[in-house]
């Protein structure tokens, strides 16, 4: 293959990557940017996210409802677990965070197994993307390109909704002073509940687009916290724009690392995560301590 091909292919296959890898780090940086929570289930939402998605792509045959029932339920979950068992927590200290969602992380891991078994599912392409395009006679999955699209569409919504929207300011108020947010009269319980639930519908969202790639199977939740972390700590705790630029830059590193280092592939991304601290140790867009 050319070089010119090539670089085009690994790029754009980089770019489908990081579409995914955004879904789930900026939905676990919007959570701690807001209510300063680790949130460990958020790998176990991903992965719910993709068994949601196969189950209505399988009973209704569409693809496109997946993508919505599949965020809103996983979405919905998240909400109801932050007003049961998170808000009690609020005035203790955030080892108790990481107690309650990594306990999530088990019932919820358990509850998939007995509902879906332990076989992995295979997600169709949607038929409207189930081909391939010719790039430089290179053939090229077309449902790569739609990710890469969505990825881009979605990062626009989400950049609109914080910085145009009236919700979106009470997001970022609430980041920055939660209790000035509360003496204004805003219901600041219920700002927080929607923005856990709006995390794990986003990393819900990412699942149900990465299972026709991956197959929605157990150990998804394992992978997919990991690169949630090493995203929220390259972007720099509770960064948008953060988010966004780790995800593009640990997909880089994954689908160039694989090529020529498999071996190393893993190790290539954590040594991305110590440069940056290195530089910056509240990552490249986060606040230093």
């Amino acid at each position: 293959m050319d070089l010119l091909p090539f670089l085009l292919v690994q790029c754009l296959n980089a770019l489908s990557q990081a579409a995914l890898l955004f879904f789930l780090g900026v939905g676990l940086t919007l959570i701690f940017g807001i209510m300063r929570i680790v949130n460990f289930a958020h790998g176990t939402f991903y992965m719910l996210g993709a068994f949601l998605g196969y189950s209505a792509a399988r009973l209704s045959g569409n693809f496109w409802l997946a993508m919505i029932v599949g965020p809103i339920i996983a979405g919905g979950i998240g909400a109801a677990f932050e007003v049961g068992l998170l808000r009690p927590l609020y005035r203790r200290d955030d080892s108790a965070f990481l107690m309650v969602t990594f306990g999530l992380t088990l019932v919820l891991g358990d509850i998939i197994r007995l509902l879906w078994g332990v076989d992995a599912l295979q997600v169709a392409v949607p038929d409207a993307f189930a081909g391939i395009v010719f790039l430089f006679d290179e053939p090229f999955p077309v449902y790569r390109l739609f990710l890469a699209g969505a990825g881009v569409v979605v990062a626009i919504a989400i950049w609109q909704f914080l910085e145009r929207t009236r919700l979106g300011l009470l997001i970022r108020a609430t980041s920055q002073n939660a209790e000035m947010v509360h003496a204004l009269g805003v219901d600041v319980n219920l700002v927080r509940s929607g923005i856990f639930g709006i995390g794990c519908g986003l990393a819900a969202l990412g699942g149900v687009l990465a299972a026709p790639l991956v197959t929605a199977s157990l150990g998804m939740a394992g992978n997919a916290i990991i690169d949630a972390f090493v995203i929220v700590i390259i972007g720099g705790m509770g960064s948008f724009l953060g988010s966004l630029l780790a995800a593009v830059l640990v997909a880089f590193v994954q689908v160039f690392g694989t090529y020529y280092f498999p071996d190393f592939a893993l190790a290539a991304m954590y040594l991305l995560m110590l440069l940056v601290l290195v530089v910056r140790p509240g990552g490249l867009l986060g606040k230093e301590a």
